[in-house]
């Protein structure tokens, strides 16, 4: 361990390790996250640009599920060019200010994704269990201030982590095992005292509350969508019903499966590397994952991307014949 003068205001930057044992596969691992950061960024633009284009999807929860897309687009771009930059050109050293402002939108934006599903949750059960009252009460003004709420109370979350981790005390260049500046992984990097047990204490209790205490928000949606559902006599009804709910219930479940994943990597003495990667799990199952799921499932949003596709294909061959036009006029 290197000598400990040095606090986190004070210390000049940290060195990201990076995957341990894959230090001689950087081009592979750089491929493979610009893949993956690439259809994150188009499919998540696609439903954007789908829901802002089709009338049919100006709704409550295309409504939120475009918030969910822009949330998941900054998420990774809090990220991963800074790792592909990393493993390209093996650029693993970051600023101690740019670490903590990397470890802050992270985790603050992890947080607002949890609540964002609670909202989804709500709107889903307002639709299902008061069709009646549903255009009533989801109105335009409640859902922004509903995203806003979301949004706003998230990114107040990490503030007291983030500040107090800054002023523990660090080597000259300290070493942290990880792609990014996950909060844990930067207190493991400090010079081991109370305080620092302290903080990686802190941290995960503070993870635990606000990914768990959502989530049973959630049961209680679902449990009372479920009761509704259960009340409808008709089976094709019943079916129709409950598969408005499914591709959020299956982005849940994605959601809380990669965060369970990445807790039970920290209680289980594992290499350094499967840390790491149930970590980039976390930061990216769910960004990939969720517009596959809403476009294989949901069809209101799979007749918005084919129209759009459509129309793409329309301008762009609308285009070509007009060129083609002004070519043949410039000839004769």
């Amino acid at each position: 361990m290197e000598t400990c003068n040095f606090t986190g205001g004070s210390v000049a930057s940290f060195w990201l390790v990076g995957f341990p044992s894959l230090q001689d596969h950087q081009f592979p691992l750089f491929f493979i996250f610009l893949i993956f950061y690439l259809l994150i960024l188009s499919s998540n633009v696609t439903i954007i640009v789908a829901v802002a284009t089709n009338p049919k999807l100006h709704k409550p929860m295309y409504f939120f599920l475009t918030n969910l897309s822009i949330l998941d687009i900054l998420l990774t771009t809090i990220t991963i060019p800074r790792m592909l930059a990393m493993f390209l050109i093996k650029a693993k050293s970051v600023s101690s200010k740019g670490c903590f402002l990397q470890m802050y939108f992270f985790h603050g934006l992890a947080v607002t994704e949890t609540f964002l599903l609670v909202v989804m949750s709500y709107d889903r059960y307002e639709a299902v269990c008061h069709p009646l009252h549903y255009a009533a009460r989801m109105t335009k003004q409640k859902n922004l201030q509903l995203a806003a709420g979301a949004w706003f109370s998230a990114l107040l979350v990490p503030i007291q982590p983030v500040v107090q981790s800054s002023q523990l005390t660090f080597g000259k260049t300290p070493k942290v095992n990880h792609c990014f500046c996950d909060h844990l992984a930067v207190v493991q990097a400090a010079c081991q005292n109370t305080y620092t047990t302290f903080q990686s204490f802190l941290g995960f209790t503070i993870s635990m509350t606000v990914a768990f205490g959502p989530l049973l928000l959630v049961v209680i949606s679902y449990t009372c969508i479920m009761v509704s559902v259960l009340q409808i006599k008709s089976k094709e009804g019943r079916r129709r019903t409950f598969s408005t709910c499914f591709s959020h219930l299956v982005v849940v479940i994605t959601y809380y499966f990669s965060i369970a994943l990445a807790f039970l990597s920290y209680r289980i003495k594992m290499p350094s590397d499967i840390h790491i990667l149930s970590d980039m799990t976390f930061a990216i199952l769910t960004p990939l994952v969720n517009p596959l799921i809403y476009t294989l499932r949901n069809r209101d949003i799979k007749r918005a991307v084919r129209q759009l596709a459509s129309s793409k294909v329309f301008s762009m061959q609308k285009e070509r014949l007009r060129l083609d036009q002004v070519r043949s006029k410039e000839i004769f």
